[in-house]
């Protein structure tokens, strides 16, 4: 062959070969086609291309000459200093030309693999990227004991250049692939993938959708670093993709998950499965010395049964997810019917309050607290209220799904808190006998870490003093987050004067231990104990045990829910001194205070101060 043919017919292959990768032709295809235009340049060539993973293994990627069984036996062998031409040439960084295999050291042990082919010599070149990594070898192998040509040698160096180019641009593709559709931190798929993979999944109907939310990751986040909050996110997910091997785990968000189960289109398979996960999370992680048990909530839909498209049975598995965590936090929850209409409600509850605090409607009402043993006023609870569009004005029960939004439940807090100051210093302005009044605070309150700087403010900006204020929590609050800073911060309340009351109790779960890890200055007992008051042995007996527990603790006991006199007596003999309810007076506007309190009004001493209100 001429000289200027041979360069003519290397430039058309370059071109070919540049052409299909930057159609982004698949790197197996391009490198084929490589193959077999060389051997057709070249006949008596044999070609092939190898690669090596991150383990430094072998993978032949083409070989169309080849039969499949070799590359099948080569698939997999580490490089080495005798591994063949190919895993020497990527082990030495060098090319290796072997031209009798029967006797050449290099290939004692993979002889057998080439001499049955017929092959009896090869050539294997080194490909490195631009950045000098080693990433595959080009293979020439000849049927006869002898080495390259001098057209061969141009061949082989034009193509080596065009497999680096190939290999580097599979490899920035692989790169923006996994970037675009995996999770950097956990390694699994991320949201646009899942995305893709449900859209396809549900032109089926029989697999199984479950949301997985980290229960607490902000509260660790916070009081742990992100460092920690970033091992527990890895963990989660490892352990999700080792427990549903049939199916995959995605990281669709900060602390949400998703697992596509093909194949589960059964509530008890599905339910089968939320227990394994669980199970797996029980085994305690150590986070830099720190130990965590992972706890996660779930919530499940089959499809075709709980959703007939992606975008209805995502929304299913979601409001099942809420509802979880609302009624059964770090546990699992299948969608029924019902809670697409109960998480319905719930939107429109949460934008019916988030307009009316924008609008200023919240309106704080107020219910006295009253000395059982001489009928005077000790304090008040304030108790938020919403004036709807129409005028009316609702009760918390008929918005308390919009509490379960922390954001929502932060803004009322802050926005009773600037009324309540407000209406105190009114009140103490005009000398009313109301030694405290309580206002309720949630969980959201105690997780932003916020809650004593912003009822100083308040009662700063208002120039009223702390000690007239009691702020009430329930177990709950304590439950919904980390102990230790809720019992900080109710230590910080405490030293800057303000009383702090444990509200409902009873009703919640270990209340008496929660009195040894929260102390707290008073203690209110749950309408549903008093209601039995008259006619029930054992509301009487709960209630004097209270009584004296309160006693003995040196805390303050206020029986809530009194509707009768024979309620009041009954408490007051029982050693009860302080009580509320419809009783004596539903809950008022602020500017019906005044006129109630002076109407009230006992003869008895009224000094406002933080002692006269612990004693009260």
């Amino acid at each position: 062959m001429r000289r200027h043919d041979s360069v003519e017919r290397l430039q058309s292959l370059q071109n070919a070969i540049l052409e299909s990768i930057a159609r982004g032709e698949e790197l197996a295809a391009i490198m084929t086609a490589l193959c077999e235009r060389v051997e057709a340049l070249a006949p008596g060539v044999v070609c092939s291309v190898v690669t090596i993973d991150d383990d430094f293994r072998l993978r032949p990627i083409s070989g169309p000459s080849l039969p499949s069984s070799y590359g099948e036996a080569v698939n997999g062998i580490p490089i080495g200093p005798r591994v063949g031409s190919c895993g020497t040439a990527i082990y030495s960084k060098s090319p290796v030309e072997v031209t009798d295999i029967a006797c050449d050291p290099r290939w004692e042990g993979y002889r057998e693999l080439a001499l049955p082919l017929g092959l009896r010599a090869c050539w294997s070149s080194p490909i490195a990227a631009r950045d000098g990594r080693i990433v595959g070898s080009f293979a020439f192998y000849y049927r006869e004991q002898r080495g390259a040509t001098p057209f061969e040698r141009r061949i082989v160096e034009t193509c080596v250049h065009l497999c680096a180019i190939a290999i580097e641009h599979e490899e920035v593709n692989a790169r923006n692939h996994r970037l675009a559709y995996f999770d950097t931190l956990t390694g699994l798929p991320n949201r646009a993938r899942f995305n893709e993979v449900i859209a396809q999944a549900t032109s089926r109907s029989d697999f199984g959708l479950m949301l997985i939310d980290i229960d607490h990751l902000k509260a660790i986040n916070d009081t742990m670093g992100h460092a920690v909050g970033d091992l527990l996110i890895e963990a989660v997910g490892s352990r999700l993709a080792a427990v549903a091997p049939t199916g995959t785990a995605f990281r669709i968000g900060g602390d949400e998950f998703a697992v596509l189960l093909p194949g589960y289109d059964k509530a008890g398979q599905l339910r089968g499965v939320a227990g394994a996960i669980l199970a797996a999370m029980q085994t305690p992680l150590d986070c830099e010395g720190t130990t965590i048990v992972p706890s996660v909530t779930i919530g499940g839909a089959i499809a075709g049964e709980d959703g007939g498209d992606s975008v209805v049975l995502r929304q299913n598995a979601d409001f099942a997810l809420y509802h979880a965590k609302e009624t059964r936090r770090g546990g699992y929850v299948r969608f029924r019917g019902g809670l697409r209409t109960a998480m319905t409600r719930r939107i429109q509850t949460v934008r019916t309050v988030d307009e009316a605090l924008s609008a200023g409607r919240l309106v704080p009402y107020y219910q006295p607290i009253i000395r059982l043993d001489t009928g005077e006023i000790a304090g008040m609870e304030a108790l938020a209220r919403l004036r709807l569009d129409d005028g009316r004005v609702v009760a918390a029960g008929e918005f308390q799904d919009a509490l379960l939004d922390p954001k929502l439940a932060y803004r009322i807090s802050g926005q009773m808190l600037a009324a309540v100051s407000a209406d105190m210093a009114q009140w103490l302005r005009e000398g009313l006998p109301i030694r405290y009044v309580g206002i309720n605070v949630t969980s959201a309150d105690f997780q932003k870490g916020d809650l004593v700087q912003r009822i100083v403010r308040a009662f700063e900006r208002a120039q009223v003093p702390l000690e007239h204020l009691v702020v009430e929590i329930t177990e709950q609050v304590i439950m919904g987050g980390r102990g230790d800073g809720v019992a900080r911060t109710m230590a910080a309340l405490r030293e800057r004067g303000i009383l702090v009351a444990l509200d409902d109790f009873g009703t919640g779960f270990a209340s008496l231990t929660h009195l040894l890890d929260f102390p707290v200055d008073t203690i209110k007992i749950d309408r549903s104990f008093v209601e039995g008051i008259d006619g029930g042995k054992r509301s009487g007996a709960i209630v004097e045990a209270l009584i004296g527990i309160a006693g003995r603790l040196g805390m303050r006991l206020v029986a809530e829910g009194i509707e009768s006199e024979s309620q009041a007596r009954r408490l007051a003999t029982m050693g009860c001194r302080l009580g509320q309810g419809y009783h004596y007076s539903r809950p008022m506007p602020a500017e019906a205070v005044a006129a109630f309190v002076r109407s009230f009004a006992r003869p008895a001493p009224v000094a406002i101060s933080h002692s006269a209100a612990t004693a009260a």
